[in-house]
């Protein structure tokens, strides 16, 4: 049609669509949806573990899929959680800068070699620890491994590099800081964890400023060590070669000092608070409620996950059809537990528009106290337990994510079994198992309330809620 005026295809083109809408409408759509197919077993994938003469434990699981090798090294203990009070968030730096610079290699040239490997290679920071991931050709995977244990055991912490993150660190901290949801979670997890290092998860300006060249190698001397280490290889490699690679890159690695204490676990309660963080002008109001929840490896794990996804965890869970589908009051709403190593926490939460801010808390409110006070029907039961089946497989299907998720159930506490366990699990939890825990944790009355946005316009709508205290920005 490019010779035809834009007129003229203007016109077939509606025609056509007056054509099929019309063919649409003589289609005869079944009464009800077929029935799903037969569940097919998940494959639980065989995984080798050897624990090294210095303590690194390493997990091993072969894939005959792309000719790929990913690497996850895992270390418990360097995360936010070891973060001291008057230094937030330092955990984000230190592995941020891991990739920046070795005694061996400049930042560029790492990422020259990760490139020229067909891969690439980077860190990040969780409650508790820090994850180095990496991936190269099969043909490479010598190469990369040799590349990630000089990461990972060796940063230099360039003084230049140091001060460009710093820089960096203060302007996204700018940025974030003027977003009511940054904002909100920081008060809630203040809530809902007090003075525990969950709770140190943000940077500050201060602890930004204050951070060095020296204080980071420091930190990194004390944080990294192998018997608190694990790395995952998963890909085209058989499991013999690849213990060799690991004794080969890490097997020299030796820990200094004392190793860090653990983390003692925070309160299993907390009071109840209510704050209105003002924002002036805003046209919507972000709303959090939370309360401290369980460890990942609690007896409640699985059940409380399964009552997650019922409630507010995904498109077709309770909160969000209620409050996005229903009610209109927002376009996204959400629910559920969230596990670390010795704690966790119970959120939720949504942004709503100013008019509807008191209504769309006391939607909140009636989904929590309905998930303990009644059992859950047996499809709706069944449909949840199917897409967690469903999402579970999904996110291990490619390599790289299996590596990751095996090494974040490490950090949290959760043996390499837990992934092929989890969904047989699920599917023995029972609607009397999903309330009880619906009860303990899900209770409104124990939920402390964050809400950030306009006094002016919302303050009289929250006073149906108990008293909330204004916080200034």
């Amino acid at each position: 049609m490019k010779n035809f005026s834009p007129t003229f295809r203007l016109c077939v083109l509606a025609a056509a669509l007056a054509v099929a809408t019309a063919h649409a409408a003589t289609v005869q759509m079944p009464a009800e949806l077929p029935p799903f197919g037969k569940d097919k077993p998940l494959a639980v994938p065989k995984i080798t573990q050897q624990t090294l003469p210095n303590g690194l434990q390493v997990w091993v699981v072969p894939r005959h899929g792309i000719p790929r090798v990913d690497f996850v090294l895992a270390v418990r203990g360097a995360g936010f959680g070891a973060d001291a009070p008057d230094a937030p968030g330092r955990a984000k730096l230190l592995a941020g800068l891991l990739s920046e610079g070795t005694s061996q290699r400049s930042s560029k040239q790492i990422a020259e070699a990760a490139q020229a490997m067909g891969g690439d290679l980077s860190a990040a920071a969780s409650n508790d620890g820090i994850s180095v991931t990496a991936n190269a050709l099969a043909s490479q995977a010598g190469d990369m491994a040799r590349l990630l244990a000089e990461v990972a055991r060796q940063p230099a912490f360039p003084d230049g590099e140091v001060q460009l993150a710093k820089v960096n660190a203060l302007q996204a901290l700018k940025a974030a800081s003027t977003q009511p949801g940054f904002r909100a979670a920081k008060a809630l997890d203040g809530a809902i964890y007090g003075s525990h290092a969950y709770a140190r998860t943000q940077e500050t300006e201060a602890a930004i400023n204050a951070v060095s060249a020296e204080g980071l190698r420091a930190e990194h001397a004390r944080r990294f060590r192998p018997d608190r280490a694990l790395l995952v290889i998963t890909g085209r490699i058989d499991a013999a070669q690849a213990l060799k690679l690991a004794r080969d890159a890490f097997g020299d690695w030796k820990a200094s000092g004392e190793p860090l204490p653990e983390l003692t676990p925070p309160a299993a309660t907390a009071p109840v608070q209510r704050l209105l963080l003002e924002r002036p002008g805003s046209v919507q109001a972000t709303l959090r409620l939370g309360r401290p929840g369980m460890p990942a490896s609690g007896d409640e794990q699985v059940a409380l996950r399964l009552t997650s996804t019922i409630l507010g965890q995904g498109f077709s869970s309770r909160v969000m059809q209620n409050l996005r589908e229903d009610k209109g009051y927002t376009y996204g709403a959400r629910a559920g537990g969230q596990s670390w190593r010795v704690g966790g926490a119970i959120t939720g939460g949504a942004d709503v528009r100013n008019e509807v801010t008191g209504a769309a808390m006391t939607e909140y409110i009636k989904e929590y106290r309905r998930i303990g006070a009644e059992p859950v029907p047996d499809a709706e039961l069944a449909m949840n337990k199917r897409y967690m089946a469903g999402s579970h497989l999904v996110s291990t299907q490619l390599q790289g994510s299996l590596a990751r998720q095996l090494a974040s159930n490490w950090l949290v506490g959760l043996p390499a079994e837990f992934l092929g366990s989890l969904v047989p699990a699920v599917q023995k939890v029972t609607a009397a198992q999903v309330q009880a825990v619906g009860k303990k944790y899900f209770n409104p009355d124990e939920q402390s309330w964050v809400v950030v946005g306009d006094s002016a316009k919302i303050a009289e709508q929250l006073k149906g809620f108990g008293e909330f205290t204004a916080v200034k920005p």
